[in-house]
């Protein structure tokens, strides 16, 4: 066995992880589990797959949950409609049935030399037998192919990653098989990490009223999806590239409390009315 050391997450320059997200990713390569990540949109638990690929030095494999997707299009698909397309124009492909299977996502991570971090994004999307159908390819690290009559089986285990929105409750014998971890919503410090991270050369008196009219919105009652980090993120582009000044984040009119270029923030009527309708009181806050 080697001694050299196992490379372990830290972070990336771009990619500011707390403490307790570098131990869980760490924990779950160690013990060889699927790392289940969940959070608000927009907290960065896609991103973190690419960040976790860039600091282990490994490629990544994205393979993106769709309310359609089955377990099995991330082993292989088989052709069967090809096939018969070039038997019908009389293709000497027909004679070798590999031809037609389609690698899926986990067939691909799977035959990575070195390995690889393999992402299944939103896995709450699809159907409830999902997260069930790949238990055993998970755990073993193999599939068998029914039309070639052979077992596939990973050359090095890929890092797996799995985000959810919680959309759906997902079956304990699946999460009895992962190493989960919430992504909490970065506190007034770590947010100013993460936008340093982006934003090193922004101006402190623009980054704290930001912060306070972010932080405001997000306090709002009643507010039906709040403004989230990769949002915030976007507006604060928005507001560098159009030279908006610290004090225009507060607004002059008393009946309402958006911001300039609020369609960064807020994705959806009922809040810009809300937001609209609302007022600060002589302290600042919101009424």
């Amino acid at each position: 066995m080697s001694s050299t050391p196992e490379p372990k997450f830290q972070g990336t320059e771009s990619y500011v992880a707390t403490e307790d997200l570098v131990v869980a990713v760490n924990a779950a390569v160690r013990l060889e589990r699927p790392l289940l990540v969940k959070g608000e949109p927009g907290t960065g638990k896609t991103v973190l797959a690419h960040e976790v690929a860039a600091s282990l030095g490994l490629p990544l494999v994205e393979w993106h949950v769709k309310s359609t997707t089955k377990a099995q299009h991330g082993l292989y698909e088989y052709d069967a409609v090809a096939r018969l397309r070039d038997s019908q124009l009389g293709s000497d492909k027909v004679h070798d049935i590999r031809n037609y299977i389609l690698r899926g996502k986990l067939w691909e991570a799977f035959t990575i030399e070195g390995g690889a971090v393999l992402l299944i994004d939103e896995i709450d999307k699809a159907d409830i037998e999902f997260p069930n159908d790949l238990l055993q390819e998970l755990d073993r690290m193999e599939f068998f192919v029914y039309e070639t009559k052979e077992t596939v089986k990973a050359i090095q285990r890929p890092a797996v990653i799995i985000t959810s929105n919680n959309e759906k409750e997902l079956p304990d014998a699946f999460l009895r098989r992962c190493f989960f971890h919430y992504i909490r919503f970065p506190d007034d410090e770590t947010m100013r990490a993460i936008v340093d991270a982006h934003f090193p050369d922004l101006k402190k008196n623009l980054l704290q009223e930001a912060l306070t009219t972010f932080y405001g919105l997000r306090d709002v009652r009643g507010l039906k999806k709040k403004p989230s980090t990769s949002e915030l993120l976007d507006w604060l582009k928005l507001l560098v590239a159009e030279d908006i000044p610290p004090e225009a984040l507060r607004s002059k009119d008393k009946r309402t409390i958006l911001p300039p270029l609020f369609g960064a923030l807020l994705k959806n009527e009922q809040d810009v009315a809300l937001l609209g309708g609302l007022g600060q009181g002589p302290s600042g806050r919101y009424n």
